[in-house]
């Protein structure tokens, strides 16, 4: 009696790990890393897109912020983008993430490590036509963190 109803709770076991083992790598494919910084890409310009960009430049490292100010930023991103591309908004494709391990954002800069590279294309149609924007895109984690970062070498 004892050893019909261990067989009876064998499949039960079997089918609860599998559950849980499929559980685990959707877990680690959903929410990896590269994932996850592409995650903060897909933030930045969902922002951007809106003409958030008070909440984009939230999404920056301290080194682009001390690039230039919060309000700074914001004056630009409208002026140029708006004003003279005469452009509302756009739509954009963010490539793959390629991991990096060493990775220097300007000549004289500290060196960041172990983040993603993405090339974003923006596509905008504005009053003088047609045209697509395109900019290499770094993401890092700092103080626990996905950070955004521009190449200025």
């Amino acid at each position: 009696m004892k050893r019909q109803h261990q067989l009876r709770i064998l499949p039960i076991f079997i089918g609860i790990s599998i559950l849980v083992f499929i559980f685990i790598v959707l877990r680690i494919f959903m929410f990896g890393l590269s994932n996850q910084a592409t995650q903060t890409v897909e933030k930045f310009y969902a922002y951007e897109q809106e003409g958030n960009f008070s909440d984009s430049w939230s999404l920056f490292h301290p080194y682009m912020k001390q690039r230039f100010t919060k309000s700074e930023f914001i004056q630009d991103r409208a002026h140029v983008f708006i004003g003279h591309f005469g452009a509302e908004t756009f739509t954009y494709e963010i490539s793959k993430a390629e991991k990096f391990d060493k990775w220097t954002p300007e000549n004289g800069q500290n060196v960041v490590k172990n983040g993603y590279k993405m090339v974003v294309t923006q596509n905008y149609n504005g009053k003088y036509g047609n045209f697509n924007f395109q900019q290499v895109v770094y993401v890092v984690k700092h103080k626990g963190e996905w950070v955004i970062l521009w190449d200025y070498n």
